[in-house]
């Protein structure tokens, strides 16, 4: 198991704000190619775009890290038990082994077993959170403080996980234990006044990213963004980016990210 291509790319701002993007990659290593199905190598599941769509991060000076692998590789928004974040509910895992549609990612005895997953681990999933812990502390030497904005998409329209059509704009704070609920009601009323729906700690409250470093407690506050894709893109194959609705979108997000700015510089 080689690794092909740096794990992530990593923006340095000065600003209290780090922008964590884990589903963004698409790439996927050639030594695992031959073992997915078709439809795997599609790698449908990704969070597309949202590199470009949040395209105004330097202007807020945020830090921003981007996963280049597909979550096929490994699930950087997962905990390394593999620990259900939604007991009950339908999830995928840590290497995930089947996709949003619950058809396999791999070809006929090609999963990976208990030492490859460990492998896949330390090679992919533990760079990528040393960066995101290093950038933290970072910048709480600088600010005394941190704020994590963590940035998802997902299809509108997934039965596997919830019914019927997902808001446009879920708001997760693992219920206010990843960052006080005032600022989840001042990102809130932001999204609320928008041309959009939203809903706070509904379907998507925060996954391992959110719940594991939003310790308000250690003056680190976390959300996590689930954009449904119909707000900015084609949801289909191609996947492409609709520039027009993209635009219309980008407002609300910079002013939801600036109100979770202005709460930390306010405190």
């Amino acid at each position: 198991m080689q690794v092909e291509m740096p794990i992530f790319k990593l923006r340095q701002g000065n600003s209290a704000l780090l922008v964590s993007m884990p589903h963004v990659g698409t790439y996927l290593p050639q030594w695992l190619l031959p073992r997915l199905t078709a439809e795997a190598q599609t790698v449908a599941d990704t969070d597309w775009h949202l590199d470009q769509l949040y395209d105004f991060l330097d202007e807020l000076d945020a830090t921003v890290l981007v996963a280049t692998h597909s979550r096929y590789v490994i699930d950087l928004n997962r905990p390394t038990d593999n620990t259900s974040l939604y007991p009950g509910q339908n999830t995928t895992g840590l290497c995930p082994v089947d996709n949003f549609e619950e058809n396999p990612i791999y070809l006929p005895n090609q999963e990976p077993a208990a030492e490859e997953i460990q492998s896949r681990i330390e090679q992919y999933w533990r760079p990528y959170h040393d960066a995101l812990a290093s950038e933290l502390n970072r910048l709480k030497a600088i600010h005394g403080r941190a704020m994590l904005w963590d940035a998802h998409s997902i299809q509108s329209v997934v039965p596997r996980f919830f019914n019927g059509e997902l808001p446009h704009l879920n708001i997760g704070s693992a219920d206010n234990q990843s960052c006080p609920a005032s600022i989840t009601e001042d990102i809130a009323q932001v999204a609320a006044a928008s041309p959009y729906s939203s809903v706070v700690n509904g379907r998507f409250k925060g996954g391992y990213i959110t719940r594991h470093y939003g310790k308000p407690a250690e003056d680190v506050y976390a959300v996590q963004l689930e954009i449904a894709m119909r707000s900015y893109m084609h949801e289909s194959a191609p996947y492409l980016l609709n520039q027009e609705l993209a635009s219309k979108l980008r407002p609300t997000l910079r002013s939801m990210m600036l109100a979770m700015l202005a709460w930390s510089s306010s405190e």
